[in-house]
C-alpha cells in the first residue's frame, strides 16, 4: 500500500477544538500535514491542542459558523496562511434540542442555528474549496454527517437529522459535478463516538443508553474517524468519491 505520507498537504478543519475535530487534527499533524485547527467557542482547548503540535505546521484559526458570510471569511483567512489547501475537513457541528411542543421561538432559532452551522457554512466552505481546487488540478473534502442522516434521530433532534441528511445530498452532488476537476468529495457518517458529549450522556443516562443497540458493544473512538480521515486526504481511495463512510459498530447500515 502506498504510504500515508501527508508533508506537502495545508488542511483546514473546522470545529477542531475538541472530539472528533481535534482527534482529526492530531492524526493529520502526525502523518506530516500543515493543519489549521479551526474553532468557534473553544479558545483554550484550542490553543492546547496548537501547543501540544507546534508552531511550525499548526495555525489557529477563529470563527463563528453560526453567521452567515462567516465561511467564506474564514476560508479566505486560512487560505492566507500557506497561499492555498489541499483539502477541507468540514466536521463543526451543533445540536440543539427543539422538541415539537417547544414554543415557535425556540423551534425556530434551533432550526436556523442547526442549518445555519451543519449545512449552511459547509456548503459555503465547499464552494470556496471547489473554486480553489480547480485551479490547482484537484484537491479533498470530506463532511461529517451522522448515522442520523439515514436512521433519523430523537424527535428533538429533527433539524440535526435533516442538516445532516443534506449533508449527504451535498457530497454527492459535489463529487458527481466536480470529478473531472480533481474534486474529491466524501462523506462520513459516525453513529455515537466517544466525545466529551457521550461520555455525558453514558454517565447521566447508563451506558446501555447509548451502546445497546451497537453490536461491538462500545461507541466509536475519534481515532476510527481520524484515521479514515487521514487515509482519504492521502489520496489512497480517489474512486471512492461520493462514498459515505459509516462508523458506527454495525449499528446501522444504509
Amino acid at each position: 500500500m502506498t504510504s500515508m505520507n501527508l508533508q506537502h498537504s495545508t488542511v483546514l478543519v473546522t470545529g477542531a477544538s475538541r472530539g472528533i475535530g481535534a482527534a482529526i487534527a492530531r492524526t493529520l499533524h502526525g502523518a506530516g500535514a500543515s493543519v489549521l485547527i479551526h474553532y468557534s467557542q473553544g479558545e483554550a482547548e484550542a490553543k492546547q491542542i496548537a501547543a501540544d503540535l507546534g508552531p511550525e505546521r499548526s495555525q489557529l484559526i477563529q470563527a463563528d459558523l453560526a453567521v452567515p458570510g462567516a465561511a467564506p471569511d474564514l476560508w479566505q483567512r486560512a487560505m492566507a496562511w500557506r497561499g492555498s489547501l489541499s483539502a477541507v475537513i468540514n466536521n463543526a457541528a451543533t445540536m440543539p434540542a427543539a422538541p415539537v411542543t417547544a414554543d415557535w421561538s425556540q423551534w425556530s432559532s434551533a432550526w436556523q442555528d442547526t442549518l445555519q452551522v451543519n449545512l449552511v457554512a459547509m456548503a459555503d466552505l465547499c464552494r470556496e474549496a471547489i473554486a480553489h481546487f480547480q485551479t490547482q488540478g484537484g484537491g479533498t473534502i470530506v463532511n461529517l454527517a451522522s448515522r442520523a442522516a439515514f436512521r433519523g434521530d430523537g424527535p428533538e433532534f429533527m433539524a440535526y437529522a435533516a442538516s445532516k441528511g443534506g449533508v449527504i445530498g451535498l457530497t454527492r452532488t459535489i463529487a458527481k459535478g466536480f470529478a473531472t476537476d480533481g474534486v474529491r468529495a466524501y462523506a462520513i457518517a459516525p453513529g455515537f463516538v466517544r466525545t466529551d458529549r457521550i461520555e455525558q450522556v453514558m454517565a447521566e443516562r447508563g451506558a446501555d443508553y447509548v451502546t445497546r443497540d451497537i453490536p461491538m458493544g462500545a461507541p466509536a473512538e475519534p481515532q476510527d474517524i481520524a484515521n479514515l480521515v487521514a487515509f482519504l486526504v492521502a489520496g489512497l481511495a480517489p474512486h471512492a468519491t461520493g462514498a459515505t463512510f459509516d462508523v458506527n459498530g454495525a449499528s446501522y447500515f444504509h
